[in-house]
């Protein structure tokens, strides 16, 4: 991120404003009605429903916040380069040349990084290490469990 800006993907950046949608015309009103029938019940200083859903709504409406905050300073990385190199917005496959497996990232911006979901951030230290590399490169990544050797299988 440079200059305050997020990098994002279209995808991401569509998932982003999605999300932002849902919050403001779904969730957000589920909790206020939450609030309201809580309210309902009495005695608010012991009414667990009500601290439960007024909690749920400053988080809700921290998410909302960080949401705009990103929109507002999202880059969208519309044209990937086809170059053969690993950019911003590339599936690449790496073989773990210690263990033999195999593992597929879609590189992404920060904001919209899932691990889980194998989608990794071009900020990351085996992102970072994989940008601008081919099919063939290998390199050596610094993780926190310790080095890992990736060769480049494949990158589109």
């Amino acid at each position: 991120m440079s200059n305050g800006e997020f990098l994002l993907t279209r995808e991401g950046y569509e998932e982003i404003v999605r999300e932002l949608g849902e919050i403001t015309t779904v969730k957000r009103p589920e909790v206020i009605d939450r609030i309201r029938e809580a309210r309902q019940l009495g005695d608010l200083s012991e009414n667990f429903d009500y601290e439960d859903a007024k909690r749920a709504a400053a988080m809700l409406e921290a998410r909302v916040q960080e949401l705009k905050a990103i929109l507002s300073h999202a880059k969208v990385v519309e044209d990937v380069v086809r170059d053969g190199c690993v950019r911003l917005g590339s599936r690449v496959v790496v073989k773990d040349l210690d263990e033999g497996c195999e593992d597929e990232y879609l590189i992404v911006g920060a904001a919209e990084s899932s691990p889980a979901e194998g989608k990794i951030s071009h900020e990351s230290c085996v992102g970072s290490a994989l940008l601008d590399l081919r099919v063939g490169d290998e390199v050596s990544v610094a993780a926190p469990g310790g080095t890992i050797r990736y060769e480049v299988v494949s990158v589109e």
